[in-house]
């Protein structure tokens, strides 16, 4: 998502690696939850969140969109988000106890918090998101281990390039007509979200796949 402020406005104005160290580590959140709540549709997810929800609920993609997921319109393109719910306008995944039921399997979006990502044309790095969690004294960790994704190179390279398809495609899709563009969002939520990834073989495998098709329809 496009963000039209600085840099200076929401970090300490440094950026980081995955082997820098940076304080984000909250060393326990003792039952708060207030990151998790009013965030309107700003939990963007991307193909390996969706995937990763999916296994490790043990339901299809699809029936995460009975509630918990929510389509958004993000910089031209319609995208999954998680859904706050209607009553405590908290984040769907939230149990009784204010905790998260899907840590294990939570997406990129939660587990960089309090970090970002910050894009420069052809990678990204980390930056720290000042003020934004409610502890007053975080403890310093490296990135990589705050992140605690398998792969990790492999899933920045995934990020990434899906971060530069999407805003391609926003760019290519300008001037089509409703009709079209409604078509290009109906094939990006299905080939990439809803459309099962085989058990047993490599998702990143098999979402290369998946873009390298999209690219030449679309790009």
């Amino acid at each position: 998502m496009l963000r039209s402020v600085s840099m200076d406005e929401i970090s300490n104005g440094k950026l980081y690696s995955s082997s820098d160290m940076v304080r984000a580590d909250s060393l326990g959140c003792d039952g708060c939850h207030e990151c998790c709540c009013h965030m309107g549709n700003s939990i963007l997810l991307d193909p390996f969140d969706v995937y990763q929800m999916s296994q490790g609920l043990h339901v299809p993609a699809a029936a995460l969109f009975n509630g918990q997921l929510q389509l958004t319109p993000v910089d031209g393109i319609v995208l999954p988000a998680i859904a706050m719910t209607s009553d405590k306008d908290q984040c769907s995944f939230l149990n009784e106890a204010g905790r998260c039921s899907i840590h294990m399997f939570r997406p990129g979006f939660c587990r960089l918090f309090p970090l970002g990502r910050v894009y420069d044309g052809t990678g990204f790095s980390y930056f720290l998101q000042t003020g934004q969690c409610k502890k007053e004294h975080l403890a310093k960790v490296k990135v990589r281990q705050w992140i605690n994704i398998p792969e990790l190179k492999r899933y920045e390279q995934f990020v990434c390039d899906w971060h530069y398809f999407l805003k391609d495609l926003a760019k290519a899709s300008q001037g089509l007509s409703p009709e079209l563009i409604k078509t290009l969002h109906s094939y990006i939520l299905k080939v990439f979200y809803l459309t099962p990834y085989q058990d047993g073989s490599d998702f990143y495998d098999q979402f290369y796949m998946r873009l390298n098709d999209a690219k030449k329809l679309f790009l």
